[in-house]
């Protein structure tokens, strides 16, 4: 699989992603905090085998692993790019702090709290992102009729 192709696989895994959560977001928001995530896991499987059935040819001309592999971890590092530049963001920090006080009590958190939470939610965001990346890349790759 050439780079051009990663690239591209990449970036349209990263966009339908978006898209997909976007699209899902809205029947999930009246049910609040957790559902949102389930929209977002949701999004993104759907996202990763509408991607690796696109890219199934490409996929299957050298190792599969590897261009999957090559792939989600392309997509992962562009997901934590944006999530850095949103976070960023002046008014995202006050819109994530009101989401966590209305889901958990933390009245008493510190700094170093707030920095604990974000650091273990990135790192699981990285976890899901590579899992479901993986998983999907390889099942829609895997429906491709193949080359006769």
């Amino acid at each position: 699989m050439k780079f051009s192709d990663v690239i591209m696989a990449a970036a349209l895994l990263f966009v339908v992603t978006l898209l997909l959560d976007a699209f899902l977001f809205v029947p999930f928001a009246p049910l609040k905090n957790y559902m949102t995530l389930a929209a977002s896991v949701i999004g993104g499987l759907i996202a990763s085998i509408i991607v690796g059935y696109l890219f199934a040819v490409q996929i299957r001309e050298e190792s599969r692993l590897r261009a999957v592999g090559s792939i989600v971890l392309l997509a992962v590092a562009g997901v934590m790019i944006f999530f850095v530049g949103w976070s960023a963001n002046p008014l995202a920090s006050p819109a994530m702090k009101d989401t966590m006080q209305s889901i958990f009590s933390t009245s008493g958190w510190t700094d170093y709290d707030w920095y604990a939470y974000t650091a273990l939610v990135t790192a699981l965001d990285i976890i899901i992102g590579v899992v479901l990346g993986f998983v999907g890349l390889f099942v829609g790759s895997m429906l491709k009729p193949k080359k006769t």
